[in-house]
């Protein structure tokens, strides 16, 4: 088999993979709209949930409250290690490389573990309870190694051409970090901050144990409350209301279709800065 037929062969191969991937999501897709847009009501956005109308609407903003507690926490701190890991700490360093398997590691570790480490850390041991406060805890300690790997393959990404010549011009390492290789590797940081919003998102086993399920609006961070996912697994674990748990996979899903749009827009217009 020559060099040219192998070629051939390896693309179709790839073009079938995507061909395949790309109709899988989109029967997805169209199997959830047909199951839940029939179903979709006003009721369903009620501004207090009760056993008849089975409201969504503070599971969506406890989902929201829960994201941004959840970014806010995990970003700065995978940023800051995915800084010091490419940009100070010495290349070939085994403390270096003992940290990146360990992120690699916890990565793989299933959500449920992640709840039960949430409830013994957060809600037990910090006395928080079920609480937002400790679901957005455990949430951000289970994307910090997804931002922060991602962020340092972004900034390594980044030519070294870029940092000699702004060390050329007299900037200084702060300076060269802030004002050249974060712009420059914005778009793969805002991607990791996509798979982690993702994650935050549909993330159910692990706010069992630590938010809890109770449907309402939040007074405080320290208010128990459900997210989207949780009352979805809720109203389905029931049996009772499996329309309106398609109906709230809907919402889910084009919550995270706007998140991703938004954050796709905003990744070009940074890269084109």
């Amino acid at each position: 088999m020559n060099q040219k037929t192998m070629s051939i062969i390896l693309r179709v191969m790839v073009f079938a993979a995507s061909i395949l991937t790309i109709g899988v999501l989109l029967f997805l897709m169209v199997y959830i709209m047909a199951r839940g847009l029939p179903h979709l009501k006003l009721s369903l956005f009620a501004l207090e949930y009760n056993s008849e109308n089975v409201s969504m609407f503070p599971s969506i903003i406890n989902t929201i409250i829960m994201t941004v507690l959840s970014l806010s926490i995990a970003i700065p701190f995978g940023l800051a290690t995915a800084i010091y890991l490419n940009e100070y700490a010495k290349r070939g360093n085994r403390l270096v490389e003992a940290i990146r398997l360990t992120a690699e590691t916890l990565a793989g570790i299933p959500s449920i573990v992640y709840g039960l480490f949430g409830m013994l850390f957060f809600v037990i041991t910090l006395k928080m309870g079920n609480s937002i406060l400790a679901g957005a805890g455990t949430l951000s300690i289970m994307i910090l190694p997804l931002i922060m790997r991602t962020s340092e393959e972004a900034i390594k990404a980044v030519p070294d051409s870029f940092r000699e010549g702004s060390f050329g011009l007299g900037a200084g390492k702060l300076r060269t970090i802030s004002r050249i290789v974060l712009p420059s590797a914005m778009p793969g940081i805002l991607a990791g901050v996509i798979l982690g919003i993702g994650r935050i998102v549909g993330e159910t086993a692990a706010l069992i144990y630590t938010s809890g399920t109770l449907a309402e609006l939040p007074k405080s961070v320290f208010s128990s409350g459900s997210t989207l996912s949780v009352h979805m697994w809720y109203l389905s674990g029931a049996g009772l209301h499996m329309n309106e748990a398609a109906a709230t996979a809907v919402v889910l899903l084009l919550i995270v279709l706007l998140i991703n749009t938004f954050s796709a827009i905003v990744a070009k217009r940074v890269s084109k800065t």
